[in-house]
């Protein structure tokens, strides 16, 4: 869009809260959220995500304008809204409706839309994200080894679909009109829907996913058993990367009891 370069404006105002990314509201004629990455594989596929969920008019913000791959730093400009997080009390409940809607976005890969590997097969995907923790956590190495053969065990019949991947109170708002919808698509990835739910247990600090079961579409007899091997995908990836000491140690707990 006219106007938007990444740079930041002398009048924005920083309302930054995450650890990796930078995030400022910018008034004007065309008021927008301007936000510069740490990592431009996120904001590539933050940017995929935004244009992917336009495409099918799905709750999300509208990207109004993105870097090229040459910027420094990445960045993306997303319209300002006018919405509020749902409360905690209500977050469960107001999830369901557009959580279902980006579940039935397809995809045609498993993985992170832009700026990384794309796997053909769920399987391929846990097995390689395994890899990865196990790497940053040699401690867990058995850990990780008892993932793997499950994942092994486990029939790969899994359809890719739109996963926002990093849900938790914040990023659902509900606007004035009464309607919902998801923000920071960063970590968004191709997947199986019940890891979505499985990383939601992890980020609502719960002891099991038993609170999450009536948002599993499509549910069958696996989907208990599936969101609790991914609900311990997600503990572990917490113990091997998280920056938060807190975090990492909660994680480890919950995956070593």
């Amino acid at each position: 869009m006219d106007g938007i370069d990444g740079c930041v404006p002398p009048s924005a105002f920083e309302i930054t809260t995450g650890q990796a990314n930078r995030v400022w509201s910018v008034e004007g004629p065309t008021p927008y959220i301007l936000k510069h990455y740490g990592d431009p594989s996120r904001a590539a596929n933050e940017a995929a995500a935004l244009r992917l969920l336009a495409r099918h008019r799905a709750p999300a913000p509208q990207l109004l304008a993105a870097s090229s791959g040459s910027s420094t730093p990445p960045w993306t400009a997303q319209a300002a809204l006018h919405a509020k997080p749902v409360p905690i009390d209500r977050f469960l409940a107001d999830l369901a409706e557009p959580l279902a809607a980006i579940h039935r976005i397809p995809g045609t890969h498993f993985g992170r839309l832009a700026g990384t590997r794309q796997h053909h097969s769920w399987t391929d995907y846990l097995h390689d994200r395994l890899r990865m923790y196990a790497a940053a956590a040699p401690a867990l190495r058995a850990v990780a080894r008892r993932l793997h053969q499950e994942v092994d065990a486990s029939v790969d019949t899994i359809e890719p679909v739109l996963l926002h991947h990093d849900l938790q109170p914040g990023h659902l708002l509900r606007e004035p009109t009464g309607c919902q919808l998801l923000i920071d698509w960063e970590l968004a990835i191709f997947g199986d829907h019940r890891s979505d739910l499985a990383r939601l247990v992890v980020r609502l600090d719960l002891d099991d996913p038993t609170p999450v079961l009536g948002l599993v579409s499509r549910p069958d007899a696996t989907a208990e058993g599936r969101l609790h091997l991914y609900w311990r995908i997600h503990l572990l990836a917490d113990v091997a990367l998280s920056t938060d000491r807190v975090v990492r140690e909660q994680a480890a707990r919950r995956l070593l009891r």
